[in-house]
C-alpha cells in the first residue's frame, strides 16, 4: 500500500489527446473513484498506473518508486477488469492461487493465502467449483480475491461491477467498500456510474475529455462543483440550469430567469457577495440549484412566485415534479403524494445557501472562480 503520484501526465492516440496534463496525489489507504463519461480518459488513466499503456510525458509514482518506465509486473499493483476474465478450467481456489503459484510460493503458504482471502470474500464454500457453476457475483468475488492474494501496493479496478443486474450491484457496492476498510488498500476504481462514485468513494476525480474537471470528496463535488458539467454530471436527478439575470438591491438579490414576469428574491448573503466580488461574465450568468433546494409550496407566500406543475415522476419515497413558469423550468424533489395532479398551481422559492451561478461561456462557478 502507498501513496500514488500523476504528474503532468500526457497520452495521445495518434492524433486523439487522451489524457491531458493530468495531476492526481492519491494518498496511502484512500479509495479514490475517477468517474466520467465513455471516453473521457479514466480508463486510460487506471491502464497507465498498471502498466499497461504508456504515457507519452510526465510521470508516475508509487510509494516513493517512479514506475511510468516499469513493466506491469514490477509495479507491484492488482487489476480488476470488468469481464470476469477467469481460466475456465481451474477451480475458484486454482484461480485465485495461480499468480502465487506462478512465482513458485511453496504450496502451503499458497493453502493458506487463497484460505484467508476467501474468508474475506466470504467464498470459502466455493472454492471447489470451476467459473461455469458460478453466478456473475461470485465470479467477481473470486476474480477480486485473484487480486488480492497478491497483497499488492494499489488495487486496480476498471468498471467491475458494471456487468452485474441492480440488484448485485448494489450487494457488490457495499462489499468493495467493506473490502478496501478491512484491507486498507490503496484502491484507484473507475466508473461512469455516479451512484457508485458517491456511495463508495474517499475522494472522486471527474473526468471530461481527458482534464481533470474536479478533485474532492463526495460531498465537495455535490454541493460544490466546480463547474456546469460537474454540476450536471452528478447528481440524479441533475442539477437545474437555467440562464438568469441579477440584481443586488437592498432587500437582496432579484433572479429573474427566462419569462418570468416575478423575480425570486434570495436574502443569502454569500450570494450577494459573490456577484459584488465578480464581474459580470461577458457570456451572461446561469443559475444552478439541485431538485432537493427548490422549495414547493401549495400556498402563496412572501418571496415565492408562481408556477404551474407540467409533470409528476413518482418514485416510491419521493416524486420529481417538473413546474414550469415562462420559458423556464425546474425540477423539484418533494414528498411523495405533495402535489396531486398535473395542472396545479403551486409557488417556488429557492434555497440560497445551496444556490449556484456559473460563467455561461467557460462553465466555471462563481464559487470557485471569486
Amino acid at each position: 500500500m502507498a501513496d500514488i503520484q500523476i504528474i503532468d501526465a500526457e497520452k495521445y492516440f495518434g492524433s486523439n489527446h487522451v489524457i491531458r496534463k493530468l495531476n492526481l496525489h492519491i494518498r496511502h489507504g484512500e479509495f479514490v473513484v475517477l468517474l466520467g463519461p465513455s471516453g473521457c480518459g479514466k480508463t486510460t488513466t487506471l491502464r497507465a498506473i498498471a502498466g499497461l499503456e504508456s504515457i507519452d510525458s510526465g510521470e508516475i509514482r508509487i510509494g516513493d518508486r517512479r514506475v511510468d518506465q516499469l513493466p506491469p509486473q514490477e509495479r507491484n499493483t492488482a487489476f480488476v477488469f470488468q469481464l470476469y476474465s477467469l481460466y475456465p478450467h481451474l477451480t475458484a481456489f486454482d484461480n485465485i492461487a495461480f499468480p502465487l503459484r506462478a512465482v513458485g510460493h511453496p504450496d502451503a503458504q499458497v493453502r493458506e493465502r487463497v484460505d484467508a482471502v476467501a474468508k474475506v470474500l466470504r467464498i470459502e464454500h466455493l472454492l471447489g467449483k470451476r467459473p461455469s457453476a458460478l453466478s456473475g457475483g461470485d465470479m467477481q468475488r473470486v476474480t477480486i480475491g485473484r487480486a488480492l492474494v497478491r497483497r499488492p501496493e494499489a488495487m486496480l479496478m476498471d468498471e467491475p461491477i458494471g456487468a452485474l443486474d441492480a440488484k448485485l450491484r448494489e450487494e457488490m457496492r457495499t462489499e468493495l467498500r467493506r473490502l478496501h476498510v478491512e484491507n486498507q488498500s490503496t484502491t484507484v476504481y473507475v466508473t461512469h456510474d455516479q451512484v457508485e462514485a458517491m456511495a463508495m468513494a474517499d475522494k472522486i476525480g471527474i473526468m471530461h475529455d481527458g482534464l481533470l474537471q474536479q478533485y474532492g470528496n463526495p460531498d465537495e463535488v455535490y454541493d460544490q462543483p466546480a463547474n456546469l458539467f460537474v454540476a450536471q454530471f452528478v447528481g440524479s436527478p441533475i442539477m437545474n440550469v437555467a440562464d438568469c439575470e441579477c440584481e443586488v438591491a437592498d432587500d437582496g438579490l432579484r433572479i429573474r430567469l427566462a419569462g418570468m414576469s416575478q423575480p425570486f428574491v434570495l436574502r443569502e448573503t454569500d450570494l450577494r457577495q459573490q456577484l459584488l466580488s465578480a464581474q459580470t461574465p461577458a457570456g451572461g450568468l446561469a443559475l444552478g440549484i439541485r431538485p432537493e433546494a427548490v422549495s414547493l409550496r401549495l400556498q402563496p407566500g412572501p418571496g415565492l412566485v408562481s408556477a404551474q406543475v407540467q409533470l409528476i415522476e413518482p418514485l416510491g419515497a419521493y416524486d420529481i415534479v417538473d413546474i414550469g413558469f415562462g420559458e423556464e423550468r425546474l425540477r423539484a424533489r418533494t414528498p411523495s403524494q405533495f402535489v396531486r395532479a398535473q395542472g396545479d398551481s403551486v409557488w417556488l422559492g429557492l434555497d440560497g445557501a445551496r444556490t449556484h451561478f456559473f460563467d455561461k461561456r467557460s462553465g466555471r462557478s462563481l464559487r470557485t472562480s471569486a
